[in-house]
């Protein structure tokens, strides 16, 4: 069955954000701000894409939705840093309607003859190396229901909160369901509804969803860019700094290397 991840990487989008500007210059504007772009590409590369990289099941296709207006450097590098991944793929876009867009870069992906499974997944967040593996166990566990409903949506809801700094990863467990990581639907033949469609936090109001808890299956990057921290009276989170133990499981379970997040984030 064919497998479709999802990432949007700082696409100016119309809708989509929580925080809200004028026009699509000004958001792109926001979006391509030398600190808040350098912040986010920190966290693509040593949060994010270790375990896209690192899929144990690899047959999956990884699309990052950009803006078409995105500056020629920054493609650069973008392409630079997914170069080693043959799963991903850059897809262009000019502004447009957030869940419009999103669905017609997925359906464009797709064989819209036969089923498939999508997973969306934010540029600052990562997976279990086991993910798509799971996923795909999880739809065959399931298939009498993705048979019998255009949409079934999977949860994983263990995993961490975590925040990449020069000293370390600071982070701490957490099991929260619908938070929008490790998180995927599967859609039947000609549905062109797909998982971007819906809110995260609501998908169980449209489709019956499953939900699984007995394993870590998502990173939810925690940093001060974050599009739900930048409302008025967000509090801050304090999360303790992981040990040799929690940086040796995040490793193994989710490809990330704490020394690389010490030597990226300990740049200028």
């Amino acid at each position: 069955m064919q497998v479709i991840g999802f990432c949007r990487f700082s696409y100016p989008a119309e809708g989509g954000f929580q925080v809200e500007h004028d026009d699509a210059a000004a958001r792109a504007a926001y979006l391509y701000a030398p600190e808040r772009i350098e912040a986010r590409f920190r966290q693509f590369e040593t949060i994010c894409l270790p375990g896209i990289a690192a899929q144990t099941d690899p047959d999956f296709l990884f699309l990052v939705l950009v803006g078409e207006a995105m500056p020629a450097p920054l493609r650069a590098r973008l392409e630079r840093l997914l170069a080693p991944v043959p799963q991903a793929r850059i897809v262009a876009r000019p502004p447009g309607p957030h869940r419009q867009v999103c669905q017609e870069v997925i359906n464009d992906a797709r064989d819209m003859r036969a089923p498939c499974l999508m997973f969306r997944h934010d540029d600052d967040d990562a997976v279990a190396v086991t993910f798509v593996e799971r996923l795909r166990a999880a739809a065959a566990d399931c298939a009498a229901l993705t048979r019998a409903h255009r949409l079934v949506g999977f949860d994983w809801n263990r995993g961490w909160v975590a925040r990449p700094t020069a000293e370390g990863i600071r982070a701490e467990p957490s099991v929260t369901p619908y938070w929008g990581v490790a998180q995927a639907a599967a859609v039947q033949p000609g549905v062109r509804l797909t998982l971007m469609n819906f809110a995260h936090n609501r998908i169980n109001r449209f489709m019956p969803t499953v939900t699984f808890t007995h394993e870590e299956m998502y990173v939810r990057g925690h940093n001060d860019h974050n599009d739900s921290r930048q409302k008025a009276h967000v509090a801050p989170v304090a999360l303790p700094l992981l040990d040799a133990a929690g940086e040796a499981e995040f490793r193994a379970r989710f490809a990330i290397d704490a020394d690389r997040v010490r030597a990226v984030f300990g740049q200028p």
